[in-house]
């Protein structure tokens, strides 16, 4: 008996708290209203692994998701798209095909402001904690862009937006939505294709609070991210009862890839062109910058082809060199699987983006306007044999799976009128 006041104590505590807890819910801005009242717009939820949204109240006299408390809600059935790829992958150009929609809310790699803040040299890290930290942090923000928080995208915005306003946000003349009406006064409604640096230059900072209205009054949301290396890094996401996510995974033959990075990334490939210039490898050239590609896409590839249940519905395999030969028909083909009807913008861009161009736009390291058919497979005329070769070995698994096709020749490698792509057909898992 003579530890009985330390239990009261302890006890009373611990009531302050779970009070305290239920204030805090009560009182927080509810992830969204359920106006319906049948638990028809819920979503029955699992055990959850990380920490619950709070829940809001139903308006009006009826009853709504708090009458079924042991479901979770997703009220506007908004469907959060996630465009899940790796660089120079062709994602720039399927991320526009969605940011054209006029129904769309899209961004363009917000997950690059969490990896310059936790992890600000890290370039496809395989230390565990790292990918920790990177992951975790990921997911988080992604759950709250979904649900049009912009404002946790603040805390890992250098410097610290003041006021909710912000010249940094990065890419931001990527999103239509964010060089529009009610976020930008600098052009009108009738401007459709405003080009990214008019934007940037126009519109001067960004208002969040301003993107956040732009983001709810829109019917869907769109992210495009390529921090994240698999599909399974993503399952407490995409099974978040609260959410309707639907992958779409770009994928690319890696020897598109590499060279494209070649390109693009000269510094950090730097030993990469002296052995394409010399024919012979560095000794001391990262490997892990092709293979860590391959890696990834093998793994999420099998993952998602397996079709794991918690993928039911939300898993669509993408080429890209399905998409550059036959743009307007696959891209109805996602269309089709999101749920979306396309509308004339969407074709439109397609028209324009998909025939080849000089305009200073097409020679953007991000741009999209060029000539998609031929940049599919225009590696060949640049890459050595010896590289392409290598290439073949180590990715030998994931270009085989993915119908990709082995060259054994310097004459086959450089034979244009040869397609290195098989015809293969991934049905979206349903």
């Amino acid at each position: 008996m003579q530890c009985s006041w330390k239990a009261v104590i302890l006890l009373a505590l611990a009531s302050i708290a779970i009070q305290y807890t239920a204030i805090r819910t009560l009182t927080s801005k509810p992830f969204q209203l359920c106006p319906l009242p049948s638990p028809q717009n819920c979503g029955l939820g699992g055990q959850e692994t990380e920490p619950p949204f709070e829940r809001g109240t139903a308006g009006g006299g009826g009853g709504g998701c708090d009458d079924y408390p042991y479901f979770s809600i997703n009220a506007t059935r908004k469907t959060h798209i996630l465009v899940l790829a790796t660089t120079r992958s062709g994602s720039s150009f399927v991320g526009q095909l969605l940011n054209q929609h006029q129904e769309v809310f899209y961004l363009f790699e917000p997950l690059y402001h969490v990896q310059t803040t936790l992890i600000p040299r890290l370039s496809h890290s395989r230390n565990a904690a790292d990918r920790r930290v990177m992951l975790g942090a990921s997911r988080d923000l992604l759950r709250s862009l979904y649900g049009c928080d912009l404002y946790f995208l603040e805390s890992y915005i250098k410097p610290t937006p003041a006021n909710h306003t912000t010249d940094k946000l990065f890419r931001r003349g990527a999103s239509r939505a964010l060089c529009q009406q009610p976020v930008c006064d600098a052009f009108s409604p009738a401007d459709v294709n405003v080009e990214e640096g008019d934007c940037v230059k126009k519109c001067a900072t960004l208002n969040m609070t301003l993107a956040t209205e732009a983001c709810r009054e829109k019917r869907h949301v769109a992210i495009k991210i390529v921090r994240v290396p698999e599909i399974g890094d993503l399952r407490a996401l995409v099974e978040d009862p609260r959410l309707n996510i639907k992958v779409i995974q770009l994928v690319r033959d890696p020897r598109g890839i590499l060279s494209s990075r070649i390109e693009t990334f000269r510094d950090t490939y730097r030993l990469w062109r002296i052995w394409r210039a010399t024919g012979r490898r560095p000794y001391n050239l990262d490997l892990s910058q092709l293979t860590v590609v391959c890696e990834d896409f093998l793994s999420s590839v099998s993952t998602g082809l397996s079709h794991p249940y918690w993928l039911k519905g939300k898993y669509m395999l993408v080429r890209y060199e399905d998409l550059a030969r036959n743009p307007l028909l696959k891209t109805k083909e996602i269309y089709d699987y999101l749920g979306l009807p396309m509308d004339k913008n969407v074709e439109d861009w397609i028209h324009a983006n998909t025939r080849g161009s000089n305009e200073p736009s097409a020679k953007h390291k991000f741009g999209t306007v060029r000539d998609s058919a031929a940049n599919a497979e225009s590696w060949r005329l640049k890459l050595s044999y010896d590289m392409v070769e290598y290439t073949q070995t180590v990715c030998q698994k994931v270009l085989h799976q993915l119908g990709y096709k082995a060259v054994k020749s310097v004459e086959e490698l450089k034979n244009m009128s040869l397609s290195l792509v098989q015809d293969k057909t991934f049905v979206p898992f349903l």
